[in-house]
């Protein structure tokens, strides 16, 4: 059962959230020190399922939520077999798994290091600062709102912008008579900035005062548009939670360079292979 899960090494020695991981995708809410199952005299406690969980997290979206906890638990079962195979075999003496053990480590260390005073020491205030740093002065592109109707021929579009030179309503004519398919919506385009629509188009309508149609059709590879300009500003700017994401990645980012510099000043680094040292100063990776 499930042996395209089991048979796959655990990626992560990061330290989870107990919490998040118990918590997420109708995981037990147990506490991490229950005991779920016992292997010989090895336990098998709800934190190591917090931990499978959060190790195998994408692939189990391959499978029902309700079966994860029994696939977790399979899991953790032929891993506390096979470990202890290896020890009586005595894998675990050998040099080169040392060596693994050894990296597995740094790696957790680095991966909880940066997970706790780097990222973790990026708040909620640090994003909204530099939100308004970043957008105290914004002044987005230009953008405009617009409707136009479309038809196939020059004649039927000479004939609509004379009946809109009588008083006809723009948006009354575009649900009758527009091909195109903002016609049942009254011809509206919305919002679009230079560059978003074809070149003919674009350079009729930005040449508009706002309430203005064009006196002539505007002829492209669509057919022939008559135009209103409907409303000209300048964007806004984007909401904070659009943003948060790549300005909390960008702090991170800051911050982790500032710390890796202030623990590099502390520390001695000497590259003793002469050419991985050329390399890096060829790279730049010398001053990092």
């Amino acid at each position: 059962m499930f042996r395209s899960l089991i048979g796959r090494p655990m990626r992560s020695l990061m330290v989870p959230s107990l919490a998040l991981a118990l918590g997420v995708s109708g995981l037990s809410a147990a506490e991490p020190g229950d005991v779920v199952a016992k292997v010989g005299e090895a336990e098998i406690t709800e934190a190591d399922i917090a931990f499978a969980a959060q190790d195998l997290g994408q692939e189990l979206q391959r499978f029902p939520p309700a079966q994860w906890r029994a696939i977790l638990l399979d899991v953790l079962i032929d891993m506390k077999v096979l470990a202890e195979a290896a020890r009586e075999a005595e894998i675990d003496k050998d040099a080169d798994f040392q060596k693994q053990i050894d990296f597995l480590t740094l790696r957790a260390l680095r991966n909880a290091y940066i997970a706790q005073k780097i990222e973790g020491a990026v708040s909620e205030e640090d994003v909204q600062g530099a939100y308004d740093a970043e957008y105290a002065d914004y002044e987005g592109e230009e953008e405009i709102s617009a409707r136009h109707i479309l038809v196939e021929d020059k004649t039927t579009a000479d004939e609509i912008i004379v009946s809109l030179q009588d008083g006809a309503d723009f948006a009354d004519l575009a649900r009758e008579k527009s091909t195109g398919p903002s016609g049942p919506n009254g011809g509206d385009l919305g919002y679009f900035t230079r560059g978003q629509m074809v070149k003919p188009f674009e350079e009729a309508v930005f040449a508009l005062d706002t309430g203005a149609f064009t006196d002539e059709p505007v002829e492209t590879q669509f057919g022939w548009h008559i135009i209103k300009l409907e409303d000209r500003r300048n964007q806004p700017k984007p909401p904070l939670e659009d943003v948060a994401n790549g300005l909390r990645q960008q702090l991170v980012r800051d911050r982790y360079a500032g710390v890796m510099e202030d623990l590099k000043a502390d520390i001695a680094v000497e590259i003793l292979d002469e050419d991985l040292k050329a390399t890096r100063e060829e790279a730049g990776a010398g001053n990092n």
